[in-house]
C-alpha cells in the first residue's frame, strides 16, 4: 500500500487512489511528495474525503475563504473551486512549488475526479494507511464529509455523481458475482482432474 511514513511504495506507472475515507490534508501531503518524485497519480471519489472537525466550523472557514478576492477586479482571482475534486487539487497545489517548472510538472502528473469515471472503474485502487480517518482520528472525534461541504457552498452535481456511482456499483456487483462463479468452476475442474 501507498504509505509515505514507512516508504512501502515502489515506483509504478500510474497509481489510482480511492480517496473515500481519507483525511484531506494528510492525503494531499502524501500525494504532493509522490508527485515531486515523478509518480503519476489519479485520485477518484474525491467527494468521499473527510476533514477533521465539526461540519459547521469547516463550513464557516470555507465561507470566510470565499470572501477573499481581488479588491480592484475580482475576476483576477483568487478562484474558489466548489467541486470536491478541485478542492483536493488546490490543496495539493498549495503543497507544491507550482510556480516553478519542477512543481508545475509535478502538478501535471495529478488527475482528480468526483466519482469513478469509466477508465478507472475497472482498475485496482489503492489507499494510503497514514491518511485514513479510521486510523488517524479517535472514534469519537467529529469530522466533515467534503461532498456535503461542497454541496452547501455551491457544488451542484452531488446528485448526478451519486446516481452514476449507484449504476457503477450495480455493474461492479454483477462482475464480482461472475468472477466468483468462474472461480468455483475452475476449482471444480481442478478437483476433477486431480481425482481422475
Amino acid at each position: 500500500p501507498l504509505s509515505y511514513r514507512n516508504c512501502e511504495m515502489g515506483f509504478e506507472k500510474k497509481i489510482v487512489i480511492d480517496c473515500r475515507g481519507h483525511l484531506l490534508g494528510r492525503l494531499a501531503s502524501v500525494v504532493a511528495k509522490q508527485l515531486l518524485e515523478g509518480q503519476k497519480i489519479v485520485a477518484v471519489r474525491c467527494e468521499g474525503l473527510n476533514i477533521s472537525g465539526k461540519f459547521i466550523r469547516n463550513k464557516y472557514k470555507f465561507l470566510i475563504y470565499l470572501r477573499k478576492k481581488t479588491a480592484t477586479n475580482p475576476k483576477k482571482g483568487p478562484f474558489h473551486f466548489r467541486a470536491p475534486a478541485m478542492i483536493f487539487w488546490k490543496t495539493v497545489r498549495g503543497m507544491l512549488p507550482h510556480r516553478i517548472d519542477r512543481g508545475a510538472r509535478a502538478l501535471r502528473r495529478l488527475k482528480v475526479f468526483d466519482g469513478i469515471p469509466p477508465p478507472y472503474d475497472t482498475v485496482k485502487k489503492m489507499v494510503v494507511p497514514s491518511a485514513l480517518r479510521v486510523l488517524r482520528l479517535k472514534p469519537q472525534r467529529p469530522y466533515t464529509d467534503l461532498g456535503r461541504l461542497a454541496t452547501e457552498v455551491g457544488w451542484k452535481y452531488a446528485n448526478t455523481v451519486s446516481a452514476l456511482e449507484a449504476k457503477r456499483k450495480v455493474k461492479a456487483a454483477a462482475w464480482y458475482e461472475r468472477q466468483k462463479k468462474l472461480a468455483s468452476f475452475k476449482a471444480q475442474a481442478v478437483a476433477q482432474t486431480q481425482s481422475a
